[in-house]
C-alpha cells in the first residue's frame, strides 16, 4: 500500500527518539497549519544543517568546522579528556561552565544486548589522543547505567599501568535531594564516594 507525503511525514516524525505516533501527527498537523511560518523555514534548517554540520575529526563532537571550536580554543585545558557518550554530554557539562578541558564522544556505549562492541566506539582514537603530549587526565563522564559502568571498566582497564590518570564523575546524593527520596543504589554510591567534609 502506498503511503502519501503525510503519512511519510509523521513516521519521519514518530521514528525521532522521544516522540510516538500521537506527537508525530500533532507535530505534522502543526507544521502543515503553518507552512509558511514553521513548515518551510524547518525544512530549510534542516538542510543547512545537513550540508554544514561536521563531526570533529579529533573529538567528534559536531560543530560547522573541522575540528570543533572547543579542539580549536588555546584557552581550554590541554592537559583534561572528557570521556562522554554523546555529543548532548557534551553540551550538558559546558552547560555548567565548570570544566575547561577537552572532550572525546565515544559515539554510544558498550552494550552487548544491542550488539555494540568496542570497534563501533571511538576508543583507538581515544587511546591515540592519549597519548599525545601534555595529557595528564582522562575524566570518565558516562552514565551510573550498566551500560555506562561497563564502558568505564572498560575503558579504566584499556589504560591500566599507563601514566594517564583516569578519573570518574562522583555519583551520590544530587544538589537538593532528600534521602527518604533516593533509591538505595544512590544512596549505596554516595556513601561509598563519600569525601572529606
Amino acid at each position: 500500500m502506498n503511503e502519501g507525503p503525510l503519512d511519510h511525514l509523521i513516521r519521519m516524525f514518530a521514528g525521532l527518539p522521544g516522540l510516538g505516533n500521537r506527537s508525530a501527527r500533532r507535530i505534522a498537523l502543526h507544521l502543515l497549519s503553518r507552512r509558511e511560518t514553521a513548515m518551510l523555514p524547518l525544512a530549510r534548517a534542516l538542510e543547512q544543517a545537513a550540508k554544514n554540520v561536521k563531526d570533529c575529526g579529533i573529538c567528534s563532537n559536531l560543530d560547522m568546522n573541522d575540528p570543533c571550536g572547543i579542539c580549536r580554543d588555546p584557552k581550554r585545558e590541554q592537559s583534561k579528556i572528557c570521556v562522554v557518550a554523546r555529543v548532548s554530554d557534551v553540551w550538558a557539562i559546558e552547560r555548567t561552565h565548570a570544566y575547561k578541558g577537552l572532550y572525546h564522544v565515544l559515539g554510544g556505549l558498550l552494550s552487548a544486548l544491542d550488539g555494540i562492541g568496542p570497534e563501533e566506539l571511538q576508543l583507538q582514537k581515544l587511546q591515540a589522543r592519549s597519548k599525545e603530549a601534555g595529557v595528564e587526565e582522562i575524566i570518565l563522564a558516562l552514565s551510573a547505567t550498566v551500560d555506562g559502568q561497563s564502558t568505564a571498566h572498560y575503558i579504566a582497564d584499556q589504560f591500566h599501568g599507563s601514566d594517564v590518570k583516569i578519573t570518574r564523575l562522583a555519583h551520590g546524593v544530587p544538589v537538593g535531594g532528600e534521602l527518604d527520596y533516593l533509591d538505595d543504589g544512590t544512596i549505596t554510591t554516595a556513601l561509598k564516594s563519600r569525601s572529606a567534609a
